[in-house]
């Protein structure tokens, strides 16, 4: 009897972890999308955008989907690959710069000119906006488009030569995100150098170039600070950047899924970037100075004479853009300056 005993209990604490497994099972997700970008994994891009982003998804899908993150460190991380793979289908998702690789996104280009962007939440609003009204054309047509946005003026950043004026920037190496900053700094005379963000220390170290135009999140995110001496803020450009899907992943999910999905991005999640950006801008800043770097603002007369002197260049870019298929890219540009004004009235109207 004591055998039987024995055998009984033995079956019934297997049937029971039987159960459980199948109840955790029954909790996994169904569904597991995979997102890359080509930040390190201590960016705000994961920590604070994609982490949160996949979190709210699971949630509002009741674990149903679950959200795998690829970096920069992983062998999706590549810059240049980020769309491509989307487009391909090894990621069903991505986060990359518009810039890179080049002339990808010519309609994108225009919110890159020089002096149009100065605040992120503005600059992504009028992306996305501009986008919305169609004016962006087949830019984006072989996605499902998530988002766009901006991050805010970017500044000059260089090892020994400070610049305080233009003619400061005559002759120098400075690592360029996209064709519309490269035309720019070849307008006042500097030389852009293409690089990925995981290449500019090595090349700041190497004296391969002598500064970068970025923000203050990036060259903290790749530690440029340490050699860096100076930063110029004269809010002179900005980037552009997408949030892509697979169409055909996001056309064979269930609808409840692909309802969630479009409720937590678009309006809603363009709408998050200001906030962000500004936390992540504060941050690289702060370690600038904790390296005793020299911080040169631009006022704001001096920057109208820059962005006066950009005027032959820009009109030059938009000419140029018109050849490569962009049917009026003098009307998105005047769109984009209205719409700058209008949400910089909205949002920083007692900011000086």
């Amino acid at each position: 009897m004591k055998p039987m005993k024995l055998r009984n209990t033995l079956l019934g604490l297997l049937a029971g972890a039987t159960i459980l497994a199948g109840a955790g099972i029954a909790q996994a997700a169904d569904i597991t999308l995979k997102v890359s970008h080509y930040l390190p994994p201590s960016h705000g891009f994961q920590k604070d955008f994609l982490e949160s982003w996949g979190k709210e998804l699971s949630e509002k899908t009741n674990g149903k989907v679950e959200v795998e993150i690829y970096d920069a460190t992983s062998a999706f991380g590549k810059i240049d690959r980020q769309a491509d793979q989307v487009r391909a289908g090894v990621m069903d998702m991505a986060v990359g710069l518009n810039g890179i690789p080049r002339d990808r996104y010519p309609a994108a280009s225009i919110i890159e000119l020089p002096f149009l962007v100065k605040y992120a939440d503005s600059g992504s609003e009028t992306l996305w906006t501009l986008y919305k009204e169609g004016l962006l054309g087949s830019d984006y047509n072989d996605f499902k488009l998530l988002a766009l946005f901006t991050h805010p003026g970017g500044l000059i950043h260089t090892l020994d030569n400070p610049v305080r004026s233009l003619d400061d920037l005559k002759g120098l190496r400075l690592r360029t995100p996209s064709p519309a900053i490269s035309a720019m700094l070849e307008s006042f005379g500097a030389s852009p150098v293409g690089l990925p963000p995981s290449a500019i220390y090595e090349n700041l170290q190497k004296g391969n170039i002598e500064g970068l135009v970025a923000t203050w999140d990036l060259v903290n995110a790749v530690k440029a600070n340490e050699l860096l001496k100076y930063h110029t803020d004269a809010a002179a450009y900005t980037a552009g950047f997408y949030f892509v899907m697979n169409q055909k992943k996001y056309d064979s999910l269930p609808d409840d899924v692909r309802a969630a999905i479009d409720e937590i991005s678009g309006d809603v999640l363009v709408g998050k970037f200001g906030d962000w950006w500004t936390k992540w801008e504060a941050v690289g800043k702060a370690n600038a100075e904790q390296h005793g770097n020299e911080i040169i603002t631009i006022d704001d007369a001096t920057r109208a004479k820059w962005q006066e002197a950009s005027q032959p260049m820009i009109k030059e870019y938009l000419a140029g853009l018109k050849e490569k298929g962009v049917s009026d890219p003098d009307a998105i540009y005047k769109r984009a300056q209205e719409l700058i004004a209008e949400f910089d009235a909205k949002y920083h109207a007692g900011d000086k």
